[in-house]
């Protein structure tokens, strides 16, 4: 069954939820923090011992300031996406911000054997730079949660009356109802599994900052469909 589309808040993003953010992000980074501290301890002691091997804790350390720095771009990404400015909107093309995005992040959808189509798609008013990092959020969602075939995504637009209403369609699985909200929250587990980031948040603050509101559908002909709406030219 669709999810109902959320109605806009005529207020930004609150200091509270800034702050719920960054103590969220600030937990988070303990984790990896913490295994680099302790593999580096490890390390220090091992190395002493002759014969020692010290490729697995390397291996740890790796890893934690890999997630690290990934926590630490998610930060970044969603400071500069609260930054925005609405003051300094100018008519963008949605079609040449489109395929500036897609060539940004070709060699991922060669990888990933991803197929992207779009019709043709409208001028709005908003930052062309924000608006390629809602797209490539977006995209980068229906490469990481794929189904069992070569992911298939496909953005179109509609006119209403004031604004513009697209869909970024993948034939992924569908967001069950009850998570359809807490996917746009950073760092919210679901199911149990990693935290996903604060990709689909920055994509909420980018939308709100335009005007418009952001949410996901199941539709009935199957795979899982983003929808938002942003303000005409």
């Amino acid at each position: 069954m669709p999810s109902p589309k959320p109605t806009r808040s005529s207020v930004p993003r609150t200091e509270s939820e800034l702050s719920e953010f960054l103590l969220r992000a600030c937990h988070d980074l303990r984790g990896p923090l913490r295994a680099v501290r302790t593999y580096s301890e490890l390390l220090l002691k091992e190395s002493a011992r002759p014969g020692a091997d010290l490729g697995a804790m390397l291996a740890f350390v790796a890893n934690g300031s890999v997630q690290a720095g990934l926590l630490v771009d998610g930060l970044t990404e969603y400071s500069l996406a609260l930054q925005t400015d609405p003051g300094s909107f100018q008519p963008v093309p949605m079609e040449v911000v489109l395929r500036a995005t897609v060539a940004k992040i070709d060699s991922s959808l060669r990888e990933g054997k991803a197929e992207v189509t779009y019709e043709r798609l409208p001028r709005v008013h908003g930052s062309a730079d924000r608006l390629m990092q809602l797209f490539e959020h977006l995209i980068d969602r229906a490469l990481r949660h794929r189904g069992p075939e070569d992911p298939r995504i496909r953005i179109t637009a509609e006119s209403r009356e004031d604004d513009w209403q697209f869909e970024v369609w993948n034939n992924g699985p569908a967001v069950a109802a009850e998570f359809a909200e807490k996917i746009f929250q950073p760092f919210e587990r679901l199911h149990g599994k990693e935290r996903p980031g604060p990709g689909l948040a920055i994509c909420r603050v980018i939308v709100e900052r335009h005007g418009g509101t952001i949410w996901v559908d199941a539709p009935p002909d199957g795979g899982c469909a983003f929808r938002f709406t942003l303000p005409a030219e």
